[in-house]
């Protein structure tokens, strides 16, 4: 039987052309709607206008005592009699209600002042006076920047905030300036960041081709979103939130009372990760232990957590003994063990993984399950290590760090930049996605993302806030959820709240085995009747 012909409008042609006409349609119908509201735009008005003299007439009869009702009546009745006699006077009635109600109907929303005002003149002209010396040479003979100029010329666009700062700028700029230097660019950051004003981030957008540079001022990320059950896929793990234009997917979170949909900064992890560990830097009470607790209760779902802390302070007491925590070691000799037996279990389950696929089958349910290792400032535990002689527990994160994702298992380490250096090469070579929390530098950020940041990094910034790298990726900026400590006393009773509801449930105790009792029961003797 001979095969038929799909129809035209599923093949590819048939619904590109299908896309064409409906783009097209919508154009007309958009184009109609605009050419009727302007043919009937003065119907529109003479009828807004009669509505409103309509409504000022009912609420003055309103208004009108009920005694003075009558005398009202008799005046408009002898007005409407003397119009009526009058010559031409219906028609100059007609002509002066219509004139009446254009004016009635007229748009009255004030109208936005076009050009900006003496003050944001002035902040534009010294903006403008600031980029003289870096925009212009003695030997130009027309500098677009000179002393004493017009800003118009060099600022095409402008926005300014409720404030009056600046929020949106489109600089022109000459082609000699060398906008393919980091050094020249950097200059021209810091200065447009001073004279836009302090305290904020701000975005660069560089168009080398246009010779164009569009200053961004950025709104601050939301800080307060509490820890919750994220919508992932299993392997999905959810770092922060960055600006809604940084990422093509959003996810609907409780924001208080609201129901809101923010873009997430989504790591994924597994066998099909290309970054399957984690590197996380920052200052001291920048977020980083807030992290790992983030991270930690999102893997609990799924999988287990193996928590190494090496800072000793408790910050994650609150996991202990619960479902899918394996250990919380905070000892050098409980951290070398747990990570012998991690790097062991990592050779174990490749083995299994290997057996499996020689013989056809899928690989064991124990080998699928994720396995998370969580390091916490491996620095301290190898200062201990040395002193006493002993291993680096860095050593036996290799097999981990190595074959990780062949066998599920993640790694996550975690360390203040005061000892950043200790890391081992082996942490810094297999964590490809990274994450800088805290005040920063921009040399400091690119030192652990190996980018520089793309907005200017503020002084001063809430805990959790920072940036994120996932391998070669861009970089974003990034605000971890609020995951404090339940067990803390200056946690809030909304946030432990929060943060108990994702604990699992404790571990229930092995009772020891009751004691078999070996002695002889204690029978009766029953009297012996004689023969």
């Amino acid at each position: 039987m001979a095969r038929r012909p799909l129809p035209r409008i599923l093949s590819k042609d048939g619904a590109q052309l299908a896309r064409t006409q409906l783009a097209r349609s919508r154009e007309l119908a958009r184009t109609a709607a605009d050419s009727a509201t302007d043919v009937l735009h003065p119907l529109i008005t003479l009828s807004r206008g009669l509505r409103r003299l309509a409504l000022a007439g009912r609420r003055r009869w309103a208004d009108t005592p009920k005694d003075r009702r009558g005398p009202l009546l008799f005046l408009v009745a002898c007005l409407v009699l003397v119009v009526v006699l009058a010559p031409y006077g219906p028609l100059l009635a007609v002509v002066t209600v219509m004139a009446a109600a254009g004016w009635q109907g007229r748009d009255r929303t004030p109208r936005t002042p076009e050009g900006p005002d003496e003050s944001q003149t002035e902040r534009l002209q010294a903006l403008y006076e600031a980029l003289v010396p870096y925009f212009s040479v003695p030997e130009d003979p027309a500098p677009l920047y000179a002393h004493g100029g017009e800003w118009h010329k060099a600022v095409p666009t402008h926005e300014f905030d409720d404030a009056g700062r600046v929020a949106h700028l489109v600089l022109r700029y000459p082609a000699y300036f060398p906008d393919g230097e980091s050094e020249a660019r950097a200059r021209i950051e810091r200065v447009l960041t001073a004279k836009a004003g302090r305290g904020r981030e701000y975005r660069f957008g560089w168009d080398e081709e246009g010779n164009q540079l569009t200053v961004t001022a950025l709104a601050p990320l939301p800080p307060d979103i509490v820890a919750q059950r994220f919508v992932t896929a299993p392997g999905e793990t959810v770092l922060g939130f960055t600006d809604p234009d940084e990422v093509q997917r959003t996810l609907p979170l409780s924001y208080g009372e609201e129901q809101l949909d923010v873009p997430p900064v989504v790591w994924r992890t597994g066998t099909r990760s290309t970054e399957p560990h984690l590197l996380a830097v920052g200052q001291p009470g920048s977020g980083t232990s807030t992290l790992l607790r983030s991270l930690a209760l999102q893997a609990l779902r799924c999988g287990d957590v193996l928590i190494v802390d090496g800072g000793g302070t408790g910050e994650y007491a609150c996991l202990t003994g619960r479902d899918g925590v394996l250990a919380v070691e905070c000892a050098l000799p409980g951290a070398l063990a747990s990570l012998e037996w991690a790097a062991q279990e990592t050779e174990r389950r490749l083995v299994a993984i290997n057996l499996a696929r020689q013989a056809g089958d899928p690989p064991p349910a124990d080998t699928r399950r994720p396995l998370w290792v969580l390091l916490d400032r491996p620095s301290v535990f190898a200062h201990l290590a040395e002193v006493d002689g002993r291993e680096d527990p860095q050593a036996l994160l290799r097999v981990p760090l190595r074959h990780g994702r062949a066998a599920n298992v993640t790694v996550v380490v975690a360390e203040h930049f005061d000892g950043a250096d200790a890391l081992s090469d082996a942490v810094r070579q297999h964590t490809r996605a990274r994450v800088v929390l805290g005040p920063t530098t921009e040399r400091q950020v690119e030192s652990v993302l190996g980018a520089a940041p793309p907005t200017t990094p503020p002084a001063h910034v809430p805990p959790g806030r920072g940036y994120a790298r996932l391998g070669q990726g861009p970089v974003h900026r990034l605000q971890v959820p609020r995951t404090p400590d339940p067990y803390d006393d200056a946690t809030s009773d909304a946030d432990r709240g929060a943060v108990l509801d994702l604990l699992p449930p404790r571990r229930e105790a092995v009772r020891a085995p009751e004691p078999i009792d070996l002695t002889k029961p204690a029978t009766a003797q029953q009297p012996v009747a004689a023969e």
